[in-house]
């Protein structure tokens, strides 16, 4: 028998202008009564909670807010989190935001029946061994298009041991349902509407040149890929078109289904810059991406022409780089780590945690601690 591959796209997920009005009948469906509601303080000041909030009242549950998520959620997000969800007695989480609560919102399900050091579910080490089925049940909201944490089956958090980005990821982490609702991502500022959707592009661009046979994950790539070709500069540009925004919403989500079958050196480079200097996970990628693009043409030429195809560029690996390029400078983003205020002194620290990383281990091309080292120079 030959290698056997497996398989999964099990989230239900509820899209369209207004979903967020349904989030009452998902909860009731549940069975809940009484909901937490993970997210942070930006959400909360723009508003987004207000839709939800009167159709949690509609179906006669309620609720307790927990906002405390930082940007780049730390591991006292996650416990006080789940101190919240025990002290006011909820059986439901209703995680609301950008990846940040999303995230938060799974690892503090994992909190309340599973008592080890958060260290001990870390991925990299088969931590998932530990996560079973006994989780209380999630809704998730999107506010950005970009993580796609709605759909992914994983928490990133900055853990108190090592300080470092760690990956928690177990089927049983995720959402019961998804609620897309593009009107809870027009307040996005241009900025982070950039951000976020390079975030997208890159996950569908990794998973798709990423080793591995996984066609249903290639699909879904392609199409997220070309979404963004389609919307990311209109939704930038005009950030009330909900057409766009939807637009960018199934990008996002697509990207993580997507990625399910990996990554590559992209995240393992950006994933340093946002611990180490606070860099945006979204412009971190996006100031990343060309370089390892032209890194991997050798490996995976082909692909990375279709990508290119896809994003108005020339049928090429080069092409593929200048149309990522292009579209970063069109979405108003910067283009070198100096104009990112990353200082050029820390490229060995940023190189041996880049090394540590998993992520480029699914990369196309193999790469050293050296090649991501080189890489980041190309980067300045």
């Amino acid at each position: 028998m030959g290698h056997l591959s497996i398989w999964s796209f099990p989230t239900r997920i509820v899209f369209g202008a207004g979903a967020a009005k349904q989030t009452g009948a998902e909860a009731a469906r549940l069975g809940s009564k009484h909901a937490l509601v993970v997210t942070d303080k930006g959400v909360m000041g723009a508003g987004l909670f207000a839709p939800i909030e009167a159709s949690l009242r509609e179906a006669g549950i309620t609720w307790t807010i927990f906002d405390g998520v930082l940007g780049n959620p730390i591991e006292a997000n996650v416990h006080d989190g789940v101190r919240a969800f025990q002290e006011s007695g909820a059986d439901l989480v209703i995680a609301i935001g950008g990846g940040s609560p999303l995230d938060v919102g799974k690892l503090v399900r994992l909190g309340i029946h599973h008592h080890r050091p958060l260290a001990e579910y870390d991925d990299a080490i088969g931590g998932d061994r530990y996560i079973t089925a006994n989780v209380p049940p999630m809704l998730a909201l999107p506010t950005t298009a970009g993580t796609g944490s709605e759909v992914g089956r994983s928490g990133v958090v900055t853990l108190d041991v090592n300080h470092r980005k760690t990956v928690i990821f177990s089927p049983h982490l995720l959402a019961n349902a998804a609620i897309l609702d593009p009107e809870l991502t027009r307040s996005m500022p241009a900025f982070l509407t950039a951000a976020t959707g390079m975030d997208a592009l890159t996950h569908c661009l990794e998973a798709y040149v990423a080793k591995g046979d996984h066609p249903m994950a290639d699909g879904i790539a392609l199409e997220g890929i070309r979404h963004v070709g389609r919307y990311l500069e209109r939704a930038v540009k005009h950030g009330v078109d909900l057409e766009a925004r939807g637009g960018m919403m199934k990008a996002a989500m697509m990207g993580a289904v997507a990625f399910q079958k990996g990554l590559g050196a992209c995240h393992s480079l950006a994933h340093p810059l946002s611990s180490e200097h606070g860099t945006h996970h979204g412009l971190a990628n996006a100031l990343c991406l060309p370089a390892v693009c032209a890194f991997n043409a050798e490996v995976a030429g082909a692909r990375l022409a279709e990508v290119s195809v896809l994003l108005g560029g020339e049928a090429s690996p080069a092409g593929c780089v200048e149309a990522v390029r292009r579209l970063r400078e069109r979405i108003g983003l910067p283009g070198t780590l100096t104009q990112a205020g990353v200082p050029r002194g820390n490229l060995d620290r940023l190189a041996d945690l880049a090394f540590q990383d998993a992520c480029h281990q699914s990369n196309p091309r193999p790469c050293t601690r050296d090649d991501l080292r080189a890489l980041y120079e190309a980067c300045f």
